[in-house]
């Protein structure tokens, strides 16, 4: 936000997204021209590889919701193409999907990103998927049963539990995905999304900041973003930007460019929190 001088949005969703609101898309574009955003990244969950479902345990719909499929790509695209060419005299529309990393998948997302990052302009890595009970992977913010049954029961130390994300963060940042690899890194505190529920720290140790500081050095280093990311504050149990405010402190000493993002998946939530993260911003200065 501080490195664009223009009204951006980093980060939303679209009617493809399984579990979002089913809003579409244009509506949100509408919207975000009017609430004056010059730039808007549309950004939906790309599809997870097949074999993953073996290995993931919870509730269903935290797999089978959470992405598109292969099969919805052209329409997607489509569509992405259609709002370029109705709207691109008011707004600067941008193409490209939130990918998951997923350890021991990296050949899968290397292809993926090989066959479709050319058609993109800009692109999210994120975790929404961790290693925890009976060593499946778990949904990060899917359901607060899942979150404990999977995360805590496995990791009940709530540092701990944050030091495991930062670092499967970490490896997706370090793995080489190849040349259409995403700048933007997303949402690096989601794993704090039920922390007010499940009363998780609010503060970080010294050897769990030893870990946020290996991984802001390697995001800076490597000249990447941070999705500075709104749909936190809304959440019921975060209550809190994504990443928190120690974590903005950080990154701005490294000056890690942070790109706005309302995460939206519904029209009301195109914009929200904007003027919030940037005053929060400038007190992080």
């Amino acid at each position: 936000m501080r490195c664009h001088m223009i009204k951006k949005e980093g980060h939303s969703h679209t009617e493809f997204c399984p579990h979002g609101s089913g809003d579409d898309v244009e509506l949100m574009i509408q919207k975000a021209i009017q609430l004056g955003f010059k730039e808007y990244c549309i950004t939906e969950h790309a599809p997870l590889p097949d074999a993953f479902s073996s290995e993931y345990a919870g509730e269903e719909t935290g797999l089978t919701e959470a992405s598109m499929t292969m099969s919805d790509l052209p329409a997607y695209f489509k569509k992405c193409h259609q709002m370029q060419a109705k709207y691109g005299a008011d707004l600067a529309i941008k193409i490209g999907f939130e990918i998951d990393f997923l350890a021991g998948y990296e050949d899968w997302l290397r292809g993926f990103l090989a066959s479709y990052g050319p058609q993109t302009d800009e692109n999210i890595l994120s975790v929404h998927f961790m290693r925890g009970t009976d060593d499946k992977f778990w949904c990060v913010d899917d359901t607060m049963p899942d979150f404990k049954k999977g995360l805590l029961q496995h990791q009940p130390d709530g540092q701990k539990l944050y030091q495991q994300y930062f670092k499967t963060l970490n490896q997706a940042i370090i793995t080489d995905l190849g040349p259409n690899a995403p700048q933007r890194i997303g949402h690096i505190t989601l794993i704090k999304k039920f922390q007010d529920y499940f009363h998780l720290p609010l503060t970080y140790t010294t050897e769990t900041l030893k870990v946020v500081d290996t991984l802001l050095e390697n995001i800076h280093n490597q000249h990447r973003q941070l999705d500075y990311n709104a749909a936190g504050l809304y959440k019921e149990f975060c209550n809190e930007t994504y990443p928190d405010f120690e974590i903005l402190k950080r990154a701005t000493s490294l000056n890690i460019p942070l790109i706005y993002g309302s995460d939206a998946h519904s029209v009301k939530e195109v914009g929200h929190g904007y003027h919030t993260l940037i005053a929060q911003q400038l007190v992080a200065n």
